[in-house]
């Protein structure tokens, strides 16, 4: 049985285990932070596509135990008026149906059904350097343990440690934005069951959703230069409303009456790797946000890293090799996922405005698009001769 290293216990690794697992491989997953929730504050979307993974996976359940659906969209525009309203993904099909829910939410029931499975996870360990050998890889962590297997998944996010390994010159950059994220029970507008409102606003897009127990999750993308570290270090829900609020003021919808409301608000800027970024190296690859990372305009970056989770499995499984599987895992998802990078920083900068939007502003999922359907369904197999 082969056996693969994971480092990095979030949405990505915890989704790689889970499918790498089911695939019948022998797993370990090592975590650095201490606990399963090192992101608790921002919230995001799971799009149909992102739930049709997680049913390959047979994790639907866990994951739709937290969070609420969001079956519909409606759009309005600085005047408050309404322009759209449209079913939201594959609304008719319960398990497929768009999740919100606080990423340190998803993170833990991930992390919960890897566990339930007899997996090992190992939190607390910190990757420091990787040793490729032409049989094996030795991962070297902080504590002064190590791991030895046949192949590294760098499922480590963003800042990537595998990442920088592989390609030390690859950095993030800022996409055009920055993103706030805030939470409030005390919402002077109602929204509706299962759905979230986008808000074409005059110079700041916003979002919101209403949760069943009536707490509004909401979201605002600013164009602008990005916050520097000491502003984020030092930043309060008081300062980042008192920069957000005359932006929304200027328009006459119910965003800028969320925001005054809100008490538990957050800021980041929006970052994305540079396409071509490399992902392999020898018996090392990255996935999820530490390969391909976007900015958050078509809320697509947690879907796309439990696309990659049940595509690595599949190709592992059915090519004839490691070299052969990770050349196919590679050819199946980078077109789509540096298309969702580019359209993503499209949105961002303000380049472009997709017809259909999605609950962060792109139709990026295409859920329906039958070679999608046809990469993750866990039956098929994905090793073609000549591939």
């Amino acid at each position: 049985m082969t056996r693969l290293i994971v480092v990095g216990g979030g949405i990505a690794g915890a989704g790689a285990a889970l499918a790498l697992h089911k695939a019948g491989f022998d797993v370990v997953v090592h975590e650095a932070h201490p606990d399963s929730a090192e992101d608790i504050g921002a919230f995001l979307t799971l799009a149909s596509n992102g739930m049709r993974a997680l049913a390959q996976l047979d994790a639907s359940a866990a994951v739709t135990a937290v969070g609420f659906p969001l079956t519909s969209m409606r759009v309005l525009d600085d005047t408050g008026a309404e322009v759209a309203h449209v079913p939201l993904g594959e609304a008719d099909t319960p398990r497929l149906r768009y999740r919100c829910l606080r990423r340190g939410d998803l993170n833990a029931a991930l992390q919960a059904e890897v566990t339930r499975r007899g997996i090992d996870i190992r939190h607390g360990t910190r990757l420091v350097s990787v040793e490729d050998g032409p049989d094996a890889v030795t991962a070297h962590f902080a504590d002064g343990t190590t791991a030895t297997g046949d192949l590294l998944v760098g499922a480590d996010g963003l800042n990537s440690t595998v990442r920088r390994l592989i390609a030390p010159d690859a950095r993030p950059v800022h996409a055009g934005q920055y993103v706030f994220y805030g939470y409030t029970d005390a919402a002077p507008v109602a929204g509706a069951s299962e759905t979230i409102t986008m808000v074409r606003g005059s110079g700041v897009a916003f979002g919101y959703a209403v949760s069943p127990d009536g707490e509004t999750y909401w979201f605002a993308r600013v164009c602008d230069a990005p916050l520097s570290a000491d502003a984020l270090a030092d930043g309060t829900p008081a300062r980042w409303r008192d920069l957000l609020l005359p932006l929304l003021r200027t328009d006459a919808t119910p965003a800028a009456d969320l925001v005054a409301a809100t008490d538990r608000l957050m800021v980041t800027n929006a970052t994305e790797l540079p396409t071509g970024t490399p992902w392999c190296s020898g018996r090392s690859l990255v996935i999820g946000d530490a390969a391909h990372a976007a900015s958050p305009a078509t809320g697509q970056g947690a879907s796309m890293a439990l696309e990659d989770a049940v595509v690595l499995a599949k190709s592992l499984r059915d090519a004839p090799d490691i070299e052969a599987a990770l050349g196919l895992h590679e050819s199946l998802r980078r077109p789509r996922a540096e298309r969702n990078i580019t359209v993503s920083g499209a949105i961002s900068r303000g380049t472009h405005t997709p017809s259909a939007p999605g609950p962060h502003g792109a139709s990026a999922d295409r859920a329906g698009d039958d070679e999608l359907i046809r990469q993750l369904e866990w039956s098929t197999d994905l090793w073609r001769p000549g591939t």
